[in-house]
């Protein structure tokens, strides 16, 4: 038998047929959708005179566009993109989640929080962050437009095979680093591209003791790399994280059982593989416009000049003169204006109680520089459970603003805006420019380092804090 990596596995398991130009037509078992890519995938069935296949094979949940701040208790819903949605649904017979409803938040946290991502299943979604289910053993994927569209009608999609990236993660943490510090130190190895055309496999020993919510931060990061997939195969924590969500409730269905050996072979062979040392990550910060440039929180804004490859050199220096840094200034002691937690790379409970914890540890109260740090929970679910915990509460004491479920200020597409170069640690998942608002100037980083920035109004090292 020919050993064979999890990728193979899933992408053999839902082939429905190969083309003779290489191409595979794979079979979808779950569908996402939201408000801001459906409404043009739904109008282009309409133009055609074509219908929905199974809308129970799709669930919707409004996310991008929904207010996170007291706005949205005053609003009747829904209204604009958000009405769309619900009318499309309500027309085709698709499960989606009301503004209100205890089931909405953003899809990919409050998606698997349901059960609805379906361990050695295949998942698309129109959203480039989709790769976040293959924490749990999902074939997932971001895909376009017009790949919603024949989804919706056929369940499937067409595409050319990928190629198996193994990141081998070795060693142990240090205190005050996560899951988000590791995907940015992973960023930086590969490149901005360094991972197109692969599907990223998370592998080794402290991959293995990682939390769930803690994969699926480092596949949601995969796209920033290149990768349209990331993977986790099967073990334990997952399967004990699968059966949590049918323990407590939060899924409108019991998952599907995963088989053990739903991991890659031991003989498997990889295209390339990436090896990382766990105990060498410190808590890490972008000083660019991309997640790959991104350096220690003790280290030094870079020369561009010291970059051999001309295209990154350039880059670099765009970046640097959008972002206001001069190579070798200090990331340490820099002077921050906002902060946001949240978004789909970090919004989960565990993200949040890191948060709370240096909020704890510090006992201090948002920096009297910082014009706002607002949390946005990811899921309905995740801020009644954090609410019960008393975490709410030390952050709001704390003076940060909690909010509604939402996708908030990651994209800025409603009020949740940086004002005018305003400099932001942020926990989400992109920087480029104007990202977060206009000329807005982000810096990407792990829930505990972007608290510290809060509680003292600019960037520091969160492994110099007391963990123990």
């Amino acid at each position: 038998m020919i050993a064979c990596t999890l990728y193979d596995k899933l992408w053999n398991a839902h082939t429905i047929r190969v083309y003779d130009d290489g191409t595979t037509l794979l079979y979808i078992d779950e569908h996402f959708i939201h408000e801001v890519t459906s409404p043009q995938a739904f109008g282009l069935l309409s133009r055609e005179g074509l219908d929905v296949h199974d809308g129970r094979s799709t669930v919707a949940m409004p996310d991008h566009n929904v207010p996170t701040d007291a706005m949205r208790r005053r609003r009747v819903w829904p209204c604009g993109q958000v009405a769309r949605l619900h009318s499309n649904c309500e027309k085709h017979c698709i499960r989606c989640s009301p503004v209100h409803g205890r089931r909405q938040g953003i899809v990919h946290v409050a998606g698997p929080e349901q059960g609805a991502t379906l361990p050695s299943g295949s998942v698309a979604c129109g959203d480039s962050h989709t790769s976040t289910h293959g924490a749990l053993g999902a074939l997932a994927q971001g895909i376009g437009t017009s790949d919603v569209a024949n989804i919706l009608l056929a369940r499937s999609i067409r595409q050319k095979r990928n190629r198996s990236l193994l990141i081998s993660l070795e060693g142990r943490l240090r205190p005050g680093c996560c899951a988000k510090d590791v995907a940015l130190h992973m960023a930086s190895m590969v490149g901005a591209g360094g991972g197109a055309g692969y599907c990223m496999e998370l592998g080794g020993g402290s991959m293995g003791r990682m939390p769930l919510e803690g994969r699926m931060s480092v596949c949601n990061m995969s796209i920033e790399a290149g990768a349209r997939f990331s993977l986790s195969g099967a073990d334990n924590p997952m399967l004990n994280y699968m059966h949590a969500r049918v323990a407590h409730r939060h899924c409108h269905r019991a998952p599907c059982k995963m088989p053990m050996d739903a991991a890659s072979d031991a003989l498997a062979q990889h295209s390339r593989m990436v090896a990382m040392r766990a105990d060498r990550i410190e808590p890490q910060i972008t000083w660019g416009t991309a997640p790959y440039m991104s350096s220690s929180v003790r280290g030094r804004v870079p020369d561009p000049m010291a970059i051999p490859d001309p295209r990154y050199r350039s880059e670099a220096e765009a970046a640097l003169d959008y972002m206001s840094l001069e190579p070798g200034m200090p990331l340490a002691c820099l002077g921050v204006d906002f902060v946001f937690i949240g978004s789909c790379t970090n919004a989960r409970a565990e993200d949040i109680r890191m948060a709370a914890r240096v909020v704890s540890i510090l006992g201090g109260r948002v920096h009297r520089r910082i014009r706002g740090a607002i949390v946005v929970p990811g899921s309905m679910a995740s801020k009644a459970q954090l609410e019960r915990e008393g975490v709410g509460g030390i952050l709001t004491r704390a003076g940060f603003e909690w909010r509604e479920p939402g996708c908030s200020m990651c994209i800025a597409m409603n009020s949740d805006q940086l004002a005018y170069r305003e400099r932001c640690v942020s926990t989400s998942n992109r920087s480029f420019e104007c990202r977060q608002g206009p000329m807005s100037r982000t810096h990407l980083a792990s829930p505990a380092t972007a608290a510290l920035a809060a509680i003292t109004g600019s960037v520091c090292d969160a492994s110099s804090l007391a963990w123990t």
